[in-house]
């Protein structure tokens, strides 16, 4: 019997471990934020002693802002009732608006798609245009007033709130709508019973973020006469009443404070598991097995969408509508409008436009690296002392309560007019922001690789370079990116104020009625706002 003998086989090869490829948008996008702010530190002419010496002025100016004045504070109160009347009625018609537009823009439309194409091609516009920038249009059409201002604000964030609808539509799980459908739903019930019922939380919080972020954009609105205490702000600092002008920065940030809070309740109240060591429920056991019941969570949701509603129905009355200003707000948007084509451009708007970007950039790169260390220090994860990260967070919740175009009129009034005040009025708001933003990054990185580097008895500076850092670094580009693209729509406003930037000749344009410049203008910064978007997705693509 012949025996067949095997032969011995070779032990398995180890697979050859390498080390993980990096995006190049990794690398190329930090050092073209670089190569940017070394030519704007030269063309905004950032030297340390322009520096020095603008913190003495800017402390001789503070001086005189001190104590704040309470005068005729009925008027205040009044004007900042408006302010938040204004934020309240256009951050609900946004919110109205942006339902049909982001269903029709999401990627899960199956209707026309002409309709989708218009739908995400208004969502560009109206996130390109600055507010102000709305207000200055709807000033010139309706006449002075609240009503510009509502209009502005729910112009600008239909963009916002409609994109960020639309993404949330999009990461939905697909398989309820094809249940809907198998059993001959029609569309607009498949959306309603399906998309929007499973989207009211995370819609709820967009909704509550972009109220905060349009209180601030009214309370300054009142600078080109679109109503609130921007009026009362910008006459105050224009009379050299600094100490009137800080009791009225010291309102707008107890109210921007008080809307915090309320804005971190109502997102509890809406959550789908607000509290702790409760059963994963949305409605509670009612007496039909078909039927749902209340809780508590259900019962804040209704109570608290009812208040909303009344609220927001209550703004409404407070905009100062005339239906007889209709015939004339008509005839002065034709007027308007024609006065668009052809759109003109010069040198003039083109160095304008360049210097607005260039600010913007220059100041993201600033305020992103001192937001960065604020948030190392806000964390836990390098310095473990809790009253230094709860100093940290309060003192940004109140420098971001203070609107970007406040502190480039407290710049303007201290330095002078030009692009430095602008500069340091945006790395100031950009280093709220971007905090904001990697703090709350850095809170969410998974503990898992942090816990098992600290079993093997590393120190924190290995943990935080091997097990955080390489999990932040995705929300770190694209939270500067978008913290940049904040800062290039500031950026096109500040020169109302005289802190550089294009806002001088937009102002100026509409003004002298030279409408045809005003459209090459806001042409300039779509086209902008639109390469940058551009950079921001593919980044995300490359990184996250």
């Amino acid at each position: 019997m012949t025996q067949l003998l095997e032969a011995p086989q070779a032990p398995p090869v180890a697979p050859r471990l390498r080390p993980p490829r990096v995006s190049p948008a990794t690398i190329g996008i930090p050092i073209a934020y670089l190569a940017v702010t070394v030519f704007g530190v030269w063309w905004i002419d950032i030297r340390p002693d322009a520096l020095a010496a603008g913190l003495g002025d800017l402390a001789r100016l503070v001086e005189r802002m001190v104590p704040p004045s309470a005068e005729n504070v009925p008027g205040i109160l009044s004007l900042a009732l408006q302010t938040l009347w204004i934020a309240i009625a256009g951050t609900g018609i946004a919110a109205l608006l942006s339902i049909p537009l982001a269903a029709a823009a999401a990627r899960t439309y199956t209707g026309p798609r002409v309709v989708q194409a218009l739908a995400r091609v208004v969502i560009v516009l109206t996130r390109a245009v600055p507010s102000l920038v709305f207000a200055l249009v709807f000033v010139r059409i309706f006449g002075l007033g609240p009503l510009a201002g509502g209009l502005a604000i729910a112009f600008h964030s239909v963009g916002m709130i409609a994109k960020m609808m639309a993404d949330v539509f999009e990461e939905q799980d697909a398989a309820p709508r094809d249940a809907i459908a198998a059993v001959g739903a029609s569309r607009v019930q498949n959306f309603i019973a399906t998309t929007l019922s499973r989207a009211l939380p995370s819609i709820t919080s967009l909704v509550l973020y972009r109220l905060d972020i349009n209180i601030r954009a009214s309370a300054v609105l009142g600078l080109v006469g679109a109503g609130g205490i921007g009026v009362a702000l910008q006459t105050a600092i224009g009379s050299l009443n600094y100490r009137r002008a800080a009791g009225i920065i010291i309102v707008i940030v107890v109210m921007l404070l008080a809307l915090e809070l309320v804005s971190y309740l109502a997102q509890r109240a809406v959550a789908e598991h607000a509290e702790e060591h409760t059963v994963a429920q949305l409605y509670g056991a009612g007496t039909d097995a078909a039927a749902p019941g209340w809780n508590r969570a259900r019962a804040l949701r209704v109570g608290g969408g009812a208040a909303a509603v009344a609220l927001f129905l209550a703004s409404l009355t407070q905009l100062s509508f005339d239906p007889a200003r209709l015939g004339t707000a008509w005839a002065n948007a034709t007027a308007l409008l024609s006065g668009f084509i052809p759109p003109a451009f010069s040198t003039d708007v083109m160095l304008g436009i360049f210097e607005s970007v260039v600010m913007a950039l220059t100041s993201t790169t600033f305020g992103v690296l001192f937001g960065l260390v604020i948030a190392v220090l806000s964390t836990r994860h390098l310095i473990r002392f809790e009253p230094l990260s709860i100093a940290l967070r309060g003192l940004i919740v109140v420098v971001r309560g203070v609107p970007d175009i406040v502190y480039a009129l407290i710049f303007v009034a201290a330095l002078g007019l030009g692009p430095f005040a602008g500069f340091l009025a945006l790395t100031i708001s950009s280093t709220a922001l971007a905090s904001k933003f990697f703090t709350d990054s850095l809170q969410a990185v998974d503990p898992a690789p942090i816990r098992a580097l600290e079993a093997t008895g590393a120190n924190r500076v290995q943990v935080f370079v091997s097990a955080v850092w390489p999990q932040f670094v995705p929300s770190f580009i694209g939270n500067s990116l978008f913290t940049s693209d904040l800062s290039l729509r500031e950026s096109a406003v500040l020169g109302i104020v005289g802190a550089g930037g294009i806002g001088f000749l937009l102002d100026e344009s509409i003004a002298t009625l030279h409408y045809d410049v005003t459209a090459g203008i806001l042409i300039g910064l779509i086209v902008v706002v639109v390469l940058l978007e551009g950079v921001a997705r593919w980044a995300r693509k490359k990184v996250i």
